[in-house]
């Protein structure tokens, strides 16, 4: 019997505010795949990000999404988290009060059930600092308060390594990193990501995909993904931008009213 894909989104609507923006997506992760989705600010691929953790904000009007074959879509935000979700934020918000390491291991005990002991968490948590060059004195900060974009991000990688999801939503990670950063970012993702995991990587541009290398490249326009590749799509993207996408889309979609 052949393994279920990990992720299945099936011809997916989503409004907000009784607007569409989402107009029929439809995309395959399995575990071990990298998929990079690429489009200009607006196009919607943040609305993706946000409806497949349960953002209430987003109403799905029609079409399905499953992971693991379980209907993702009648699942709270929670039920998700503990699934194997993760989502690292485009802008992670701070918690004035709660410090990384509180958060942090309040967060391993809600998805796993049982809490380390405070000797396991101190090891596992130093070990994530480290891979991702951060002071250990990060762990007694409130978490994000005060941080640069750059410390914020990679804090999510340590989130992400300390909980080693089975999906890894990453919404533009390598805005707001320097050249260093999206490195070390990079390295980070790629050493965690593994057989069982599948990673969505959201970005603009193809700076971080030079490190992150993707199975498959997806470009959404319009609430859409009008165009699906290897990785030298994003190089082509790189050279060309955006505005040939569209072109070729008007001149499909002329055709096709001329055929009809």
């Amino acid at each position: 019997m052949s393994q279920l894909p990990l992720l299945e989104i099936r011809n997916l609507h989503v409004a907000v505010d009784g607007k569409e923006i989402l107009k029929g997506v439809s995309l395959t992760i399995n575990r071990g795949e990298i998929h990079a989705l690429m489009g200009r600010n607006g196009s919607g691929k943040s609305t993706l990000a946000a409806t497949l953790m349960g953002h209430p904000r987003y109403e799905v009007t029609k079409g399905e999404v499953l992971f693991e074959g379980r209907n993702l879509l009648e699942m709270e935000v929670d039920e998700r988290a503990r699934a194997g979700i993760f989502l690292a934020f485009q802008y992670p918000v701070a918690i004035p009060g709660v410090s990384v390491a509180n958060f942090l291991r309040s967060a391993l005990k809600s998805l796993r059930g049982e809490e380390l002991s405070a000797r396991e968490f101190r090891t596992a948590l130093k070990e994530e600092f480290r891979a991702l060059h951060m002071p250990d004195n990060f762990a007694s900060r409130y978490v994000n308060e005060g941080f640069s974009g750059g410390e914020k991000k990679r804090l999510e990688i340590v989130q992400m390594g300390l909980i080693k999801p089975k999906l890894a939503i990453l919404d533009e990670t390598d805005s707001g990193l320097d050249i260093d950063g999206v490195r070390i970012v990079s390295e980070n993702v790629n050493r965690i990501a593994g057989e069982e995991t599948g990673v969505l990587l959201i970005t603009h541009y193809q700076r971080i995909l030079r490190y992150i290398r993707p199975h498959f490249v997806h470009v959404m326009v319009g609430g859409r993904i009008a165009l699906s590749g290897d990785e030298s799509l994003a190089h082509e993207l790189e050279q060309r931008g955006y505005d040939w996408i569209l072109q070729e889309i008007g001149a499909e979609e002329k055709t096709l009213q001329e055929v009809g």
